[in-house]
């Protein structure tokens, strides 16, 4: 029988935790602007019923699995680590866009209706003017 005391028992409580932080999964947070006002709420608060159900739908799959498909959640290349979490609803796409801070946390900044093929520059350029005023004020 092992004891608290054990080396067994120790190496055995070191790796179960070890593995418990390689497997934990991500945390998503909704970006706040220095006035307090949450742009991806404000996003999320203007689509209709389906697609907001949709969207939680792609946000518990980043939260729940460890490997995410790239068909819901991609980095953008040519970018400052900006990810983006993809979702189709019909024939609606809409992207929110934002960084990980740390391995497991992922700061979403900004939402949008996707329209064309790219990503609209402006829209990149949000989330990385976001990301940095959000490490600033970490």
């Amino acid at each position: 029988m092992l004891e608290c005391g054990d080396v067994i028992c120790e190496t055995f409580c070191f790796c179960l935790l070890t593995l418990l932080l390689i497997f934990a999964m991500r945390e998503i947070v909704f970006y706040i602007t220095p006035s307090g006002k949450s742009p991806v709420q404000e996003f999320l608060d203007s689509l209709s019923a389906k697609e907001s159900q949709k969207v939680t739908w792609v946000l518990n799959l980043l939260e729940s699995l460890r490997m995410v498909s790239q068909e819901y959640f991609k980095k953008l290349q040519n970018t400052d680590g900006i990810w983006e979490v993809r979702v189709q609803q019909g024939n609606n796409a809409f992207r929110l866009l934002g960084f990980m801070d740390g391995g497991k946390l992922v700061i979403l900044t900004n939402g949008f209706f996707k329209k064309t093929q790219k990503t609209p520059p402006q829209e990149i350029a949000l989330a990385e003017q976001r990301k940095k005023e959000y490490l600033e004020r970490k």
